[in-house]
């Protein structure tokens, strides 16, 4: 296989092994041209973990570490990010109290920070319901992000954000009273007008002109890996093949490319891209 000439990095992305396709997505990243990708944990219900204590979510960190394992034999650079879905608590509420729902969840992020504490994972992951809640759990679900904040903050690590589309301005005040960077803060699947650091989907429109701004911004793919929905959001080459396709129809250069998938990386989560 003909040697990359610059990073392709996919930053977030979903391999599972038990619902999905698992190494061969995996494979069909590194072939599509990908080399270095942010292995992002599932919610526990993928893996049929349903939480009551904080034991519970080691299952789902811990599989998701060995799954970044069998990645790097490939030969791809993994970065496992970890946290808790804030879909959850929908979940959780269906056997247990908001209260005690939001107590879980915090916990769960605990357990998170320690596997970056450790080495083992370089950000953590948190959010709040993209979808319609009742204000008890969408004021319960801010707690938690505040508390997932904080953590990052103490980590001084990135923290990746699921959350509703639109720009968060919110969530950027939230960081603020947390004292936490927003270029470190992710929002994942984002939008070119949210304050916080965009995280877009390898086929937004509004890429070329951003890099023609040099305007700081990740790629990915959000694909969840599982049977049931192929191909969700989009293909696990789909980062890969979208950055060339741009390079080769000249809507962004070779220097924007390092930009996005090596140097704003760089700068987002304190790890070093090389090929």
């Amino acid at each position: 296989m003909k040697s990359p000439e610059f990073p392709v990095t996919d930053d977030h992305i979903h391999i599972d092994p038990v619902n999905g396709r698992g190494i061969e997505a995996a494979k069909d990243f590194f072939r599509a041209g990908g080399t270095h990708l942010f292995l992002v944990s599932k919610p526990s219900w993928s893996l049929s973990v349903y939480p009551s204590s904080t034991v519970d979510f080691t299952t789902v960190f811990d599989t998701t570490i060995q799954v970044a394992r069998k990645i790097e034999a490939i030969g791809i650079v993994v970065f496992p990010v970890l946290g808790v879905h804030p879909a959850e608590i929908s979940r959780l509420i269906e056997r247990m109290s908001v209260q005690e729902a939001t107590k879980i969840m915090k916990a769960g992020l605990d357990c998170a920070a320690g596997y970056i504490q450790n080495g083992k994972a370089v950000a953590l992951k948190s959010g709040r319901p993209h979808y319609d809640v009742n204000p008890e759990v969408w004021t319960a679900s801010n707690d938690i992000l505040s508390h997932a904040l904080n953590l990052a903050a103490d980590l001084r690590c990135a923290l990746q954000i699921h959350a509703e589309s639109g720009p968060c301005t919110d969530i950027a005040d939230m960081a603020g009273d947390a004292n936490f960077p927003l270029q470190r803060l992710v929002k994942h699947y984002g939008s070119p007008d949210t304050p916080l650091h965009p995280s877009l989907i390898a086929n937004h429109e509004a890429i070329p002109q951003l890099a023609r701004e040099r305007r700081l911004f990740t790629m990915e793919s959000d694909y969840m890996d599982e049977n049931s929905r192929p191909g969700a959001v989009i293909g696990p080459k789909s980062v890969p093949r979208y950055t060339k396709q741009m390079l080769r129809y000249g809507l962004i250069t070779q220097e924007d490319c390092f930009r996005i998938h090596a140097e704003t990386i760089g700068k987002v989560y304190g790890v070093t891209i090389r090929l």
